[in-house]
């Protein structure tokens, strides 16, 4: 893309050479089994345990990297342009594990990080429920305290990470009838009783995330699973879903980079007529729109990287990033599967795989009608 980025550091870029090895070596020879059996392997995020790339961001001291939002970044990056599919690592250590950090007692932390570090222990984050989507105030899964347990009834939609995962942070409603200030954030271990995995989902793209309903009957935790305060989780939720919003438009940003490369290549060898496609003006046009787009999306991403890192970024801010970035994507994404002709309706094709895969960044995280809404409030 020939820009400078000054927002990493030498030891982000260190970071990035390990991750793009380890996408290559370890991922991407096993897109095709993971599409077909649905999702990701649990040998591979033990190797990524092992090699320092989950949680990168959590203290030492429970096993993580240490590093900052900076490292986070860097892998998310390099995993979505290796073309990986469905490995849903920032679910587990840039969405999930940073709630345990954060709102988290020494206890919890030291019971619960190490694995969850090591890659022994994989997680999922519920709080979508079938009739709520992004109303997160309306959810009715309910945790009712009885003794010295929780006990947790109903229903989740759409967990990444679904079939996979060994623990779940819920969102659940403690107070009925207070609205967001009734919601609680309870973490579930997947082998108690009462718990039970939904169905795989049939998505657009990514077969292999492992995206699945979950179901609570009568599911019963410790009081000491609660995580922060009870009633005070909409407010934890609101503060770490900037975050969430952040890292989707960091590899939106990439990946928007990675296809222009990709169609560039392929524009200027596939032949038309008595020339190539790069030969149209139509053609030249629409890719300098694209590269402006890119260079722009890119340029707005990094500034918010960097406030991110020095913990500066606001609500508004963070939606703003992620309703650029993905609406720029989805934008230049269907122009460029135009430019491939039928050959970007083919799987077998980058653009295409992205046409499916990418379609979801302007729904999940909070859709992209509620940044907008988020932005309009300090206007």
């Amino acid at each position: 893309m020939n820009i400078h980025r000054t927002v990493y550091r030498e030891d982000h870029e260190m970071l990035r050479e390990t991750a793009r090895r380890f996408f290559e070596r370890e991922c991407l020879p096993r897109q095709a089994e993971w599409d077909l059996a649905g999702r990701t392997d649990r040998q591979t995020w033990l190797k990524a345990g092992r090699e320092g790339l989950l949680c990168v961001t959590i203290p030492t001291e429970y096993g993580g990297g240490g590093g900052d939002f900076g490292h986070s970044c860097v892998l998310a990056e390099e995993l979505h342009k290796s073309g990986v599919s469905g490995f849903s690592l920032s679910v587990h250590s840039d969405i999930t594990a940073p709630y345990i950090v954060r709102f988290g007692t020494e206890e919890q932390k030291q019971r619960w990080l190490p694995r969850i570090c090591s890659g022994e222990t994989i997680m999922a984050i519920a709080m979508t429920e079938p009739g709520t989507g992004s109303d997160l105030k309306s959810i009715r899964t309910s945790a009712v305290r009885d003794g010295n347990e929780w006990v947790i009834n109903g229903s989740k939609t759409f967990i990444s990470n679904g079939l996979n995962c060994d623990m779940v942070l819920v969102a659940c409603k403690t107070d009925p009838n207070a609205g967001s200030k009734g919601v609680s954030l309870i973490m579930v271990e997947t082998d108690r009783a009462g718990f039970r995995r939904g169905r795989k989902l049939n998505k657009v793209g990514q077969a292999a995330a492992d995206t699945t309903e979950m179901f609570f009957d009568e599911v019963r935790v410790p009081v000491s699973n609660l995580l922060g305060e009870e009633n005070k989780g909409f407010v934890c939720l609101m503060q770490e879903l900037a975050q969430e919003r952040l890292i989707i438009a960091v590899y939106s940003a990439a990946k928007l980079e990675r296809l222009l490369e990709q169609t560039l290549e392929y524009v200027k060898a596939r032949k038309a007529f008595d020339g190539t496609v790069w030969d149209f003006q139509n053609t030249k046009f629409k890719l300098a729109d694209i590269k402006a787009q890119a260079v722009a999306t890119r340029t707005l991403v990094d500034y918010y990287i960097g406030e991110h890192m020095r913990r500066r970024i606001s609500v508004q801010e963070a939606a703003i990033a992620k309703l650029f970035a993905t609406e720029s994507l989805w934008k230049c994404i269907d122009d460029m599967v135009q430019l491939h002709g039928g050959y970007g309706y083919m799987l077998e094709y980058p653009i295409a795989r992205a046409f499916t895969d990418y379609r979801i960044t302007r729904v999940f995280g909070g859709t992209n009608e509620v940044q907008r809404d988020l932005i309009a409030r300090k206007l």
